[in-house]
Formats: C-alpha cells, sequence, structure tokens
C-alpha cells in the first residue's frame, strides 16, 4: 500500500511521514498532495489564537478531551517558534498535550515558524490537509502566540477563537490589530482573576462598534474559562459546533470555503514564483543587486519589470 492509501486508511505513521515531507519542502510530497486533495475541506478547522501566557494550550488540551468524547478524531496542528540553535520547533505545546500521545484518535503536530509571519508555519496548510486526509474531525490549529498580528490563521480556519486574560490590555489591543475581525469566538480565560467582568463588558462595547447589521448575523460569542481547572471548555466547544451550524444555515460555509481556498491558493503561488525569483538573483547578472537598490544606483520597479518579464518568457526556468 502507497503512502496515499495508507493516510486515507487512517494509518497514523503514514500521514506523520508524509506531514514531514511536507514540512521539509521535498518534491516527492507534491503529487500525492495532489491525489489527496479531493479528500480535503470537509474537516472543521478552528484556530486558536492569542498573547503568550493566555492560556490557548490548556484550552485546546481540554478541547480534545470533549471532542474525544463525541467520538470524533481530532489533529492537531501547534505552531511553536523556531529554535535560534537548531532552527526546529521548540515542542512546548506537544509537551504539556503529552498524555493524549496514546489516543489513536488524536494527532498533535508541531510546526516551527522558521520566519514566516502571521502566526504560522509556511506549510501549515499542507498538513492540515493531510490531517483532514487521515479523517481527523476537527482539526485545531493553535498559533505561535508571538503578539497582535496573528491573523494569518483566518486563512486556514472556518471559526477562529481568540483568548484574551484580564487585565492584561488585550482587549485595547484587539481593536488595534485587527483581531476583532477575525474572531469568531472570543474566551476570556483565567476568568477567576480580577477584570475579568471588565474585559467582558470591554470586548461587547467593541463588538457593538464593529459588528455588523445583518438578518442573521453571527455576534461573535464572549466566553469566560478557567483553562486549568477545566472550567468553560463545554460551552467552547458548543459555541464552535454552533458557528459551523450558523456557516452550514446561511449559506456562508460555502463562501468561506472559497475564500480560504482563494486566500491559500495564492499563497502557494507566492511562494513557488518568489522561489524561482530568488534563484534568478543569485545569477551572476544579478550580482549585487541590493547594494544597488540600498545605494539607488538601480530602482526596484525596473529589477522587478525585468524580472516578471524573464519568468513570463521562460516560465519553466529552474528554481
Amino acid at each position: 500500500m502507497d503512502l496515499y492509501e495508507s493516510v486515507l486508511q487512517g494509518e497514523v505513521r503514514a500521514a506523520a511521514k508524509l506531514m514531514r515531507l511536507v514540512d521539509d519542502d521535498f518534491e516527492s510530497a507534491i503529487n500525492i498532495m495532489k491525489r489527496l486533495y479531493a479528500h480535503t475541506g470537509r474537516a472543521d478547522v478552528i484556530g486558536v489564537t492569542g498573547n503568550p501566557g493566555a492560556g490557548k494550550s490548556s484550552l485546546v488540551n481540554y478541547m480534545i478531551d470533549r471532542y474525544r468524547k463525541r467520538n470524533r478524531k481530532v489533529g492537531v496542528v501547534a505552531i511553536d517558534p523556531t529554535s535560534p540553535f537548531s532552527g526546529g520547533a521548540i515542542l512546548g505545546d506537544r509537551v504539556r498535550m503529552d498524555r493524549h500521545f496514546e489516543d489513536e484518535g488524536v494527532f498533535i503536530r508541531s510546526l516551527a515558524t522558521r520566519g514566516h509571519l502571521g502566526g504560522l508555519s509556511k506549510s501549515t496548510g499542507e498538513v492540515i490537509r493531510v490531517m483532514e486526509a487521515w479523517g481527523a474531525d476537527p482539526v485545531i490549529v493553535e498559533t505561535v502566540g508571538v503578539g497582535q498580528d496573528e491573523v494569518d490563521v483566518a486563512k486556514m480556519a472556518r471559526t477562529s477563537i481568540v483568548v484574551m486574560v484580564p487585565g492584561m490590555g488585550d482587549e485595547i489591543q484587539a481593536i488595534k490589530a485587527g483581531i476583532m475581525e477575525i474572531a469568531d469566538i472570543f474566551v476570556v480565560n483565567k476568568a477567576d482573576r480580577t477584570g475579568a467582568d471588565r474585559a467582558v463588558r470591554d470586548i461587547n462595547m467593541m463588538l457593538d462598534l464593529v459588528h455588523p447589521e445583518g438578518d442573521d448575523p453571527w455576534r461573535p460569542r464572549i466566553l469566560r474559562t478557567v483553562a486549568f481547572r477545566n472550567e468553560g471548555i463545554d460551552e467552547l466547544v458548543d459555541a464552535a459546533d454552533a458557528h459551523r451550524e450558523w456557516l452550514e444555515r446561511t449559506g456562508k460555509l460555502s463562501e468561506k470555503r472559497r475564500r480560504n481556498a482563494e486566500l491559500q491558493f495564492f499563497d502557494l503561488l507566492y511562494e513557488r514564483i518568489s522561489k524561482r525569483i530568488r534563484k534568478r538573483l543569485d545569477l551572476p547578472e544579478y550580482e549585487g543587486w541590493s547594494e544597488k537598490l540600498a545605494g539607488r544606483d538601480r530602482d526596484p520597479y525596473d529589477l522587478a519589470e525585468r524580472l516578471e518579464a524573464e519568468l513570463m518568457r521562460d516560465p519553466d526556468m529552474e528554481v
């Protein structure tokens, strides 16, 4: 049985091997991913984002429990910071979820950001698709937690959960950074702390300002949890399921699928084209191009036009 068939049969080792090939950017994975694509796109993809220390990993840990009790296979993509020494992922999230490692219905994969911005790894989309083909539903994506610019998760997720903590100023930061626009569910974690009521009130006030009116609008839910005590997790999972049902009822699910597919396609296209361009810039005729730009001896517009023209003339130029 080849790797493609093994993944569709739900074999963990086969899925892990394919994810490794994808993350290492091996060309050998492309043909398999082409065949698997038709078997993807049906799972709930749930994004969990927020500041470091907000308790995202603890929430995900207990969300896994709830979904498993509902007899659903769960995939988790934990985006970790890149180690400055090895270049790999610092596996903090997988350590916190280690009690699920023996469960054959749970697949946890850590990915290193490797300098990719937006809170995700560049191979996140591919790894999600492998998990879907393996049979995971839902797939939970936990972003790296490096700040308030982690809006790329909206390209992958059907439901985006933003986790905040009372007293850290997260409520004000959200409206500045655009996270307000991507959140389908707000979670005020560590809600036993002083300031939880104010955090909920402030989020509600901001929603009043930015939430659009409509016939059947989804007003983002605001939930309170205390993750380390396993409190509020049932309500969180129920809210994620309710959001999926709302998307289906209103016809917005197909719209979201189309938009996410479009965004992910352009990300893939940009990555492939940029590889070709970077390879081209290594040729002797372009030696010193960055120094010339910095010294204003050449303008970037002319350089971009020349590279674009060369790419159009020679679309098969080597990567």
